[in-house]
């Protein structure tokens, strides 16, 4: 019966895209194997959700390109139980009951990459709340198709899910048209019969089955078909038995199936070890506690999942019947194998999902087209702007609404307005991000707030007429995700869903933990994995000619060039084996950082899956996968920038201190950045911020401008226009500085009348960045001016091409436009010779070009900054200090020190939220309690509505006070603090006897604390040290004078020693107080420190030490030293010595 090739095709196959730390491969190495083994089609069912789809339909496209002949089936391994409002009684009750309550997951504990317990599964559950049986379900049509995709996004409702997304027979009767089902494995429904019944007798289990089937045959008809499989497990073929049995009643019709997890033949061992990984993070499941170790061979497994083809099926087939001593009638199963193929040929439509752009309707205005609409809005946005009778802005706004009209980019344009008229009600919004920026379309509808013509932005830069990819516009907002639930709200979860991102196994975390199971001394693979990056990068970059700037090694390349690695992986050759297998296999999902899908009823488009309660598309789309505009799916990117939440926080004080507005509204605040800080209002021109603030690097907070070269280098251009900063800002990248751009930017700008512009035409383009070619646009626009019939489009297209070497297509282009650029400068009376050496200009600037669009949309929020800081320092420094991340705090808190503000300290009768102005003295600035490390914004609310308190006693004892939220942990964070020294009175010997009877020994009476005043008094107060500890770990400011104490300061003074950021390179001695270790390693593997040290200027600074002598060299954080540094002006300090050039103060 085997001599002839078997038709059979396997309906039932897992991926890891799907099939979490349970099946191993995508989808693209499933098929091709399958194809290879002869087969002619495959079903990809991953558990509970269909995420492995756009992989295996892009993965198709491609084959069919290749002249492959292969046919994908659509499907999912669907969570069942036979009633949801059952199941959700028992789950109530549960959570109903305090005790059962603590069982269960927290609340919004889904994830769209549920991790399936296959042997738990597999097996009589006991918990009704855990209780899911397993249900194959295949696409017969794209009717069939949206079906398991409404399906699934129901099955992701919080009503249907705990741990796992469930359906019932209700859900399958809904959308049941175009669907074939069946009964799947050991976990299916008719095994859930088999569990259930199985002590009570055989008729008990038939009866139990006959009722299933009953209900699948009134759903499906005679699409429903009961599945054998083939494994060395008992209980399988007593499975089968029944199986067999019941459909034989019922005319139910067989097949047999796989249910492959892994891509080959050879990757068994790899999906065991792949499993035990994700026990890792949860925990080892209770049936495999005493099973951890590695099965030596697949016959200890009893079974083997890859893509079989129909002959390999028979061969399983009779092996495992007679290993296992069972009869089966072979007819019966020949048929069950073979009805496979004819399910996917003749029962399977051959059609192609439907991957139209889907973009929501409700954009458009009722009685309009989506493109009369666009042109509607944008000639409105042009009147507004009184631009409306300016032939160069209505023939550009002509010329952007063709293209878009051809393009049919209407409505993607109608959506994006739709987002930031949204956006704009709400919070602030930023001027442009990217090449959006060049479009008038988008100026004039609000979408972006720079002026293109204005600024010289190139649309073609955006959008051109010949591409096929859709614009992206990325759109910068103070809360992102604020904004997210508000469209959400609006439009409905159905038709806002945010993107997935799935996180992958990394090389470095998975050398360590596959070293795990086999034993390898931590030690030893430490030394392997902390230093290999380092030696792999550098022999990377010089593979591919890069010499500027940052690469990052693939993980391939760091096995090829790592020589530490590559030693460690031949001793530990198993190790190499599984890392190539696993490296990049799904580890998590989470979220896209700005991501989100807009369109109607997207829940009938694509199975929404769940993460952390928030329902989420299954498909990513990103620098490494793009799978969602190929399946017709457009990413709206909502980035968060905090600068624009600091701006917001700054008018606000401005408004409430120079506006008397006590309570400013969004309103309020959006008012006043219209009249004054809008980029169509503010004075660009105001060189007074440019002076005050970028010629003199008076920087606080400055958009762009927080690390010190930066600052630095801008100082040193001296820059006067916003083409300057945008100048600054795109040169000051790592490429550009490596090639020593910025020095002789620096030089050209001094020197003006001094440079050689080649000719008039250059000089037009490039006058504006001192004869370089800083910007792409400046590229483009001197290619489309010189060249000969060299259109715009085309002279975008140059920057792509540009670095193309070699006989490839894009060199093919490269080669044309060249000829066309030479064409036409000759024409125009140029000299070939220059001509050729301006060609030689565009490749050596290509490397280094920026986005104009960007640079002048984001040095308009750094201009904003400055003026805010300029004209409003108080209220910009309080906004500062109240938005910088806490990593961030420190140095923002000696940034306003050094600016001659007082910073003075929280406290719980003057403090709250965010940080304030003092009424009095708008030199000083209060901490507010929000900013101690450890008290949260319960405890917070408590204090700010219940005071003032006179003395401790109101504070620990007040009648309205909740002590649940402000607890023993809040207290202990106050007084340490020293936010409730006001509270303290002469009844304490000092702060630490306080902290002792207050917070330590938390009372409820004043009886017993009156008590605890008495039995703590010898603790007196804290000792320097425990001060230093408690206001730089809680509080963010530095005590300085606890840590220089009076005779310390007195024989620096003494000794002419100045702080470090006073350095005097004459006589190269410096004091400081070291506050971080950042511990490094050079590409060679030797150890060295970078110490960040501040001063009494409030100054923080860094020096590298060279030469650690690990375990001997020692530097104390909060103490003062003494040093003698070596310092260049490239480099910053650096010492090749703690012991010889440090000394420890005091």
């Amino acid at each position: 019966m085997t001599d002839k090739k078997i038709p059979f095709v396997g309906l039932h196959a897992h991926s890891v895209a799907g099939s979490i730390f349970d099946a191993i491969g995508y989808p693209d190495e499933h098929m091709d194997f399958c194809y290879e083994n002869g087969g002619e089609a495959l079903a990809l069912t991953d558990h509970g959700n269909m995420n492995g789809f756009s992989h295996q339909f892009l993965h198709w496209k491609k084959m069919k390109a290749e002249g492959k002949d292969f046919k994908p089936i659509f499907g999912v391994e669907a969570y069942f139980l036979p009633s949801i409002e059952e199941w959700q009684k028992e789950y109530d009750r549960i959570k109903a009951d305090a005790k059962l309550a603590k069982t269960l997951a927290k609340a919004g504990d889904t994830s769209g990459a549920t991790v399936e317990d296959e042997e738990a599964s597999k097996k009589a559950v006991k918990s009704v709340i855990n209780r899911r049986r397993h249900l194959v379900l295949l696409a017969q049509s794209q009717t069939g198709l949206n079906n398991l995709f409404k399906l699934i996004s129901e099955s992701y409702k919080e009503e249907n899910f705990y741990r796992y997304p469930r359906v019932d027979y209700k859900l399958l009767d809904k959308y049941s048209e175009g669907v074939i089902a069946s009964s799947a494995c050991l976990g299916g429904p008719y095994a859930g019969n088999y569990w259930a019944n199985r002590e009570e007798g055989s008729e008990a289990v038939m009866e139990a089955m006959r009722e299933t089937s009953r209900r699948f045959v009134e759903i499906f008809g005679d699409r429903w078909y009961g599945e054998l499989q083939w494994n060395n497990i008992p209980e399988q073929h007593e499975l089968n038995q029944y199986i067999i049995k019941v459909c034989k009643e019922f005319d139910i019709t067989l097949i047999s199936t796989a249910d492959s997890h892994y891509p080959n033949t050879e990757a068994w061992k790899d999906r065991e070890l792949y499993k035990r990984l994700g026990w890792l993070g949860k925990g080892t499941p209770a049936w495999a506690e005493d099973n951890t170790e590695l099965p030596e061979g697949v016959e200890e497994i009893g079974y083997e999942l890859y893509p079989k083809n129909g002959n390999q099926m028979w061969d399983a087939y009779k092996y495992y019947s007679k290993v296992g001593g069972h009869e089966y009638d072979d007819e019966l199963v020949m048929n069950s194998i073979t009805e496979t193929h004819n399910i996917a040929f003749n029962r399977v439509e051959d059609f192609v999902p439907d991957t139209t752009v889907k973009l929501p309707d409700f954009v458009v205005p009722a009685g309009f087209t989506a493109t009369s609409a666009l042109v509607n809005y944008s000639l409105e946005g042009l009147r507004q702007r009184d631009l409306h009778e300016n032939k160069e802005y209505t023939d550009r706004l002509k010329m952007e609404l063709d293209v878009i009209d051809d393009r049919g980019f209407s409505k993607y344009f109608l959506t994006m307005k739709a987002i930031s008229d949204k956006a704009n009600e709400v919070q602030l919004t930023g001027p442009g991000r990217g090449s959006a920026a060049g479009s008038l379309v988008a100026y004039v509808l609000g979408i972006t707030q720079i002026d293109p013509i204005k600024y010289g932005l190139l649309f073609e830069r955006f959008l051109r007429k010949d591409a096929t990819d859709y614009p992206d516009i990325d759109y910068d907002v103070a809360e992102p995700m604020e904004l997210k639930e508000l469209l959400m709200d609006e439009w409905g979860k159905n038709s806002v869903v945010p993107i997935s991102n799935w996180n992958t196994l990394q090389l470095k975390s998975l050398i360590k933990d596959i070293s795990k199971f086999y034993g390898v001394p931590f030690i030893e693979v430490n030394k392997v994995t902390s230093q290999m990056i380092f030696e792999a990068t550098p022999a990377a970059k010089a593979k591919h000619g890069i010499k500027a700037g940052v690469y990052n090694p693939t993980w391939q390349e760091v096995m090829e060039l790592s020589p530490s690695l590559r030693g460690f992986l031949v001793k530990h050759p198993h190790i190499k084996t599984h890392v190539e297998a696993l490296v990049g296999q799904v580890r998590s999902c989470s979220r896209h950082a700005g991501g989100v899908l807009i369109a109607d009823d997207l829940n009938e488009h694509m199975p929404i899956i769940s993460s952390g309660g928030v329902r989420q598309s299954p498909w990513a789309e990103g620098q490494n996968l793009r799978h969602l505009e190929p399946l017709g799916f457009i990413k709206f990117d909502l980035l968060g920038l905090s600068t624009l939440r600091m701006i917001e926080g700054a008018v606000r004080h401005i408004l409430v201190r120079h506006h008397n507005i006590p309570e400013p509204t969004f309103k309020d605040v959006q008012a006043f950045y219209n009249k004054h800080l809008h980029p169509d209002v503010i004075d660009f021109d105001d060189q007074a911020v440019y002076k005050n603030v970028f010629q003199k690097g008076n920087f606080a907070g400055i958009f762009q401008f927080t690390e010190g070269r930066a600052q630095e280098f801008c100082s040193n251009v001296k820059p006067k226009s916003l083409v300057d900063i945008s100048a600054i800002t795109s040169i000051y990248r790592p490429g550009p500085l490596s090639a020593n751009v910025h020095e002789q930017y620096i030089q050209a700008k001094e020197n003006a009348d001094e440079i050689d512009y080649m000719n008039h035409h250059i000089k037009d383009v490039t006058e504006e960045t001192y004869g370089f070619l800083i910007f792409q646009e400046q590229i483009a626009l001197l290619a489309h001016k010189l060249g000969k019939d060299l259109s715009l489009d085309e002279g975008n297209m140059l920057r792509k091409v540009l670095t193309k070497k070699g006989t490839g297509k894009g060199a093919r282009v490269k080669n044309q436009l060249k000829q066309k650029f030479i064409n036409g400068c000759v024409e125009k009376g140029i000299r070939q010779r220059e001509a050729e050496d301006m060609w030689e200009r565009f490749e050596y600037f290509s490397g280094y070009g920026f986005n104009k669009s960007h640079a002048i949309s984001y040095s308009a929020i750094s201009f904003q900054c400055a003026w805010l800081w300029n004209y409003y320092p108080v209220e910009w420094m309080a906004s500062f200090l109240d938005k910088e991340p806490e990593k961030r705090k420190e140095k923002a808190i000696n940034i306003a020190k050094q600016n001659g503000f007082f910073i003075e300290k929280a406290d719980v009768n003057r403090s709250s939220f965010v940080w304030e102005i003092d009424p009095d003295d708008d030199r000083k600035l209060i901490q507010p309690l929000a900013g101690l490390k450890g008290l949260g914004d319960a405890a917070i609310q408590q204090i700010v509505d219940n005071r003032p308190f006179a003395n401790i006693e109101e504070f620990l004892f007040h009648d309205d006070i909740v002590y649940s939220k402000l607890n023993k942990k809040a207290l202990d964070c106050l007084v340490r603090s020293g936010a409730m020294n006001s509270l303290m009175d002469d009844r304490f010997t000092g702060r630490k006897h306080y902290w002792s009877a207050v917070a330590v020994d938390r009372v409820y009476n004043r009886k017993k604390f009156n008590e605890n005043i008495d039995k703590y008094k010898d603790e007196g107060d804290f000792t320097s040290a425990e001060e230093i500890e408690n206001l730089t770990t809680i509080t963010g400011i530095f005590p300085m004078s606890l840590v220089v104490t009076p005779e310390v300061q007195q024989k620096l003074d003494e000794y002419y020693i100045p702080a470090i950021s006073d350095y005097d390179p004459e006589l190269g001695l410096v004091w400081f107080i070291p506050r971080e270790i950042i511990r490094k390693k050079t590409k060679n593997g030797k150890p060295y420190w970078i110490v960040e040290v501040i001063d009494s200027n409030s100054a923080l600074t860094k020096f590298r030490c060279w030469g650690i002598v690990e375990g001997k060299d020692r530097i104390h954080l909060n103490r003062p030293y003494m040093g003698k540094l070596d310092y260049d002006p490239a480099w910053g300090f650096s010492t090749r010595s703690i012991k010889r050039n440090l000394r420890l103060l005091g």
